[in-house]
């Protein structure tokens, strides 16, 4: 892919502001977002022209990371620092200290790798920060790429940066304009069906997009060529990703989206196959993870136990889906029969993601106020989509279709008869989407 910077309009926006508030006083902001999201390019892109420190924390020893640093402190910021740091707390407190004179902007990544130089860092950096905050214009920038290690480092009331973040930016995957829009570059002539493979496959995540576009992977048959050559990322990324987070103890974990992926999405039907309560387990991906969405139908109570789990991440799903279980494929190098496996599932596959992709669409170009799907306890009547706006009492209810030419108007109709209580007063819409509508 080119290099051109897509998207990230309000985050540039939002960091902007941060460093204009902190020359009158200090901020400390958090940037998070899964790993290959884009936080490092979202951040030298905002200080580009800028003077500005950007110290990336390898797990090294403390004392060579501190002459990394010392060296990037010293050519960014013209920055003259006496004697050899072998502190971290020296760096920081020296930074702060010149912080008071004039305005700074210090940029970490990788943040929460602190936890493997020195744990003892952390309790530094708030008795450091807790001293010159009122007097610095510091403008601290941490990201890291580990979730659960970030969320324990700033949300555990034990921990000592609890209550210190000043700003929180969270960066998400590309919004379906944004997407296009970079297909669009790199293959103007593009069909739906290539745009529905390049959302399938990445869900937006800024790194995986950019390596099919390298690749000049712009079509659907060549970007599921692309994934199955032994030289892609998508071949390990799943696994890699994963690991990081979970570390040693991620076998169950790895079963349970794994089922997910394939359709088991009730906790009963995974309990039933695992052989065990899996509870705690779908609880930690979801809030601790953040793996699996938690999903009810539409209109149904907050507390209402007709819970469906979901894999919130494309990448993921499609890795549990068809790479994961095809392991053994990967290790003896038969790629061509990943392939073909993945060609023979492709269309029912694509259906589903076809229905995510719409939710998207609606979603971030719409008026909604919800949106989400619906289904009795059954499981017999479903809809695909219901899109509302309690403002204007209006509703859409949708069906998605790969093939439009399967749509029935008349079984949608049949099934919002269902639903039609809970939408009184409301001016109800039917319609299909299809491959055509994207």
């Amino acid at each position: 892919m080119e290099e051109r910077f897509y998207g990230r309009e309000n985050e540039l926006k939002l960091l902007n502001q941060i460093r204009i508030t902190s020359e009158k006083s200090a901020r400390f902001t958090l940037l998070t977002g899964r790993r290959r999201i884009g936080k490092t390019t979202l951040l030298k892109k905002a200080f580009e022209g800028r003077e500005y420190t950007y110290l990336f924390v390898s797990r090294n020893s403390e004392a060579v990371l501190c002459q990394q640093f010392q060296k990037a402190i010293t050519e960014s910021l013209n920055l003259d620092i006496a004697g050899q740091a072998v502190r971290f707390s020296d760096l920081f407190r020296f930074l702060m200290k010149e912080s008071c004179k004039r305005p700074i902007t210090v940029v970490i990544d990788e943040f929460q790798d602190f936890n493997y130089v020195n744990q003892a860092i952390f309790s530094e950096i708030q008795n450091i920060w807790d001293e010159f905050k009122n007097q610095s214009k510091m403008n601290l920038i941490v990201c890291g790429s580990i979730f659960t290690l970030m969320k324990t480092i700033f949300e555990d009331a034990k921990e000592p940066l609890f209550g210190r973040i000043t700003d929180r930016i969270e960066l998400k995957p590309f919004p379906i304009k944004v997407i296009k829009a970079i297909l669009k570059d790199n293959n103007p002539s593009f069909e739906n069906e290539d745009l529905l493979c390049l959302y399938l496959l990445t869900g937006g995540v800024a790194r995986l997009v950019a390596d099919l576009m390298d690749r000049n992977a712009c079509t659907k048959e060549k970007m599921l060529e692309s994934i199955t050559q032994s030289s892609s990322p998508f071949l390990t990324e799943g696994r890699d990703t994963l690991i990081l987070e979970m570390g040693k103890e991620y076998g169950i974990y790895f079963s349970i989206l794994l089922l997910i992926a394939n359709g088991k999405k009730t906790q009963s039907e995974i309990d039933s196959i695992i052989e065990k309560n899996t509870g705690t387990y779908l609880k930690n991906l979801c809030e601790s993870f953040r793996f699996i969405n938690q999903t009810r139908p539409a209109f149904s109570k907050p507390n209402s136990r007709n819970i469906r789990w979901e894999i919130s991440d494309n990448y993921l799903n499609f890795y549990f889906r068809f790479i994961y279980p095809n392991q053994d494929l990967v290790e003896i190098g038969k790629l061509d029969m990943l392939r073909k496996a993945i060609s023979i599932a492709y269309d029912t596959y694509s259906g589903k993601i076809l229905e995510r992709y719409f939710k998207l669409k609606i979603s971030e170009e719409e008026d909604v106020t919800s949106i989400g799907a619906w289904w009795d306890r059954k499981g017999e009547n479903e809809i695909d989509i219901i899109a509302i706006n309690r403002f204007e009492k209006a509703a859409s209810i949708i069906e998605v279709k790969r093939n439009e030419e399967k749509f029935s108007m008349k079984l949608l109709e049949s099934k919002s008869e269902l639903i039609r209580p809970m939408l009184d007063g409301y001016s109800i819409k039917l319609q299909c989407l299809s491959m055509s509508d994207m």
